[in-house]
Order: C-alpha cells, then structure tokens, then sequence
C-alpha cells in the first residue's frame, strides 16, 4: 500500500471518515439506524472493523456523526427557506413549508437515525441540543411577531408539522399517483392555516 503523503494525510483522512459516514447513512436508509453498527460499516465501506476504529470508537460514536451531519443539512434548508422571504408571516409560513419537503422526502434519516438513539444519554443529548437550534429562527420569528410563550409556541409548531408529515407519508404511500402533488399541497396548506389561527391565542397567553 502506497504511503500517504504528509501533506495529504489530513485531506484523506477526512475523505475516509466522510465515506464511513455515507456509509453508515446508507445503512440507516435501507434497515433503519438500529442497523449501524462497527461491522456493517465496515463491511458496506469495504474496509477492515479496525479500519473504522480508527475513525470511530463505537457505533454509537458513527451514529451521532450520520445525527449530527443530517441535522446540518436540515438546518441549512431552513435557513435558506426563512431567508429567502422577508415578512414574519412568509418567514413563518417557509419554515413549515421547508420541514415538510425535508422531513417527507425518502432521503431523509431523522426518522431511521433515532431508531438507534435508544437509551444512550450522549446521543440523546447531542439530539436535543442540535434539535434546539433547528428551532431557533422559529423562535426568533415568534419573538419578533410579540408571542410571550415562545416555548409553548414552538411546541405547538412542532406538533402541526408532525401531524402533518405523517398524513403526507400516508398519502404518499395511499394516493393515485397523479392527485398526490394536489393533496399534500392541501394537507401543507391546511398546516399552515391551523398555525395562523394559533397565533392571536399565542400572542396573548
């Protein structure tokens, strides 16, 4: 095996851990994030299971980084869907928008990732701590349009955009083909309706 160059040992070393990662993100696509483990990334990735250790020192250490890396993505979606309208209404109305098509498409790995959370605290609290500043130019919308229960409101989004993701995979897997787009282009619509009405009670809890 060639040696690796010193100048280039930083660059391949990030360019192999970045293929364990997409390794591992496969997997979790395919079977679920219970399925990540040292041996079938090792295995996916055509490597040797201390290959990987050398990247990683458990699989729970390869799952926080598929978590982490998929929690930036969809930070950066919404970032760019709030900044690319300029009202609070259409800031609000983006966000939900942006979660839906990010959370309801087949790429996604939220869901599949926290299947391998389990009870592992460092996981658990890597998960909240990144889920909070998904949150935060909600938060700052809400704070800007005067609502006093930030929290409470935030919870409130929250729980119409999951509502809403799971109607939209149903109709996804239950829909013709052809009146799919129509319908959860209603169901989207119908959540942000539901988050308008909120709003007044929101501003004066």
């Amino acid at each position: 095996m060639p040696k690796i160059a010193t100048q280039s040992l930083a660059s391949h070393r990030d360019w192999r851990r970045n293929q364990l990662i997409e390794a591992a993100a496969a997997i979790a696509l395919e079977s679920g994030g219970a399925a990540i483990t040292v041996s079938a990334v090792a295995a996916r990735a055509g490597l040797s299971r201390t290959s990987v250790y050398e990247y990683f020192c458990s699989s729970s250490d390869v799952v926080s980084h598929v978590l982490i890396g998929e929690l930036e993505r969809y930070q950066s979606f919404l970032d760019i869907a709030i900044s690319s309208v300029d009202s609070l209404e259409a800031k609000l109305e983006a966000w939900v928008r942006a979660s839906l098509a990010y959370i309801t498409t087949g790429d996604h790995l939220l869901a599949k990732g926290l299947g391998a959370l389990g009870n592992n605290p460092d996981l658990i609290s890597i998960f909240r701590r990144k889920h909070h500043e998904l949150l935060q130019p909600l938060a700052s919308v809400f704070q800007q349009m005067g609502v006093r229960d930030i929290e409470r409101s935030l919870q409130i989004t929250q729980l119409i955009v999951d509502l809403a993701a799971k109607k939209i995979e149903k109709l996804k897997e239950s829909s013709v083909e052809n009146e799919r787009p129509q319908s959860i282009e209603a169901e989207i619509s119908f959540a942000i309706e539901i988050l308008h009405a909120s709003l007044p009670v929101l501003k004066n809890r």
